[in-house]
């Protein structure tokens, strides 16, 4: 079993940085990728970005290629997302998960394990 807590979210202007965190709990959090969705009012989650649990290898959805950075720190047992240069499309609950498999699924069905979510707004 993992429980995963997210914090960070809040609201930024447009171009400006957060740093989302999630504290995982639970033995399995060091074996499994860990990955963020969001979800945006009216659509579906989609995948964001993940990392392998050795932090070796990363996954990023286009839109947030070169903008956002995942990271973990296992000895802490906590996934971070750094998102810079943020847009007003963006703006969605963010979501970390747990146990996609290996590399981190693309597919939020895939994972069994989720956090509460955390809300991020972008203002023009």
């Amino acid at each position: 079993q993992v429980q995963l807590v997210e914090s960070g979210g809040g609201l930024v202007q447009a171009g400006g940085s957060l740093r989302l965190s999630c504290a995982a709990s639970g033995r399995t959090f060091s074996s499994n990728a860990m990955a963020w969705f969001r979800q945006a009012p009216g659509k579906d989650r989609e995948f964001v970005a993940a990392i392998t649990w050795s932090g070796g290898s990363k996954r990023y959805a286009e839109s947030v290629k070169g903008r956002f950075t995942i990271s973990r720190d296992n000895a802490k047992n906590t996934v971070y997302l750094q998102m810079i240069s943020l847009k007003p499309e963006d703006k969605a609950v963010y979501y970390c998960a747990a146990g996609g498999g290996y590399w981190g699924s693309y597919y939020p069905q895939e994972y069994g394990y989720w956090g509460q979510g955390t809300q991020v707004t972008v203002s023009s």
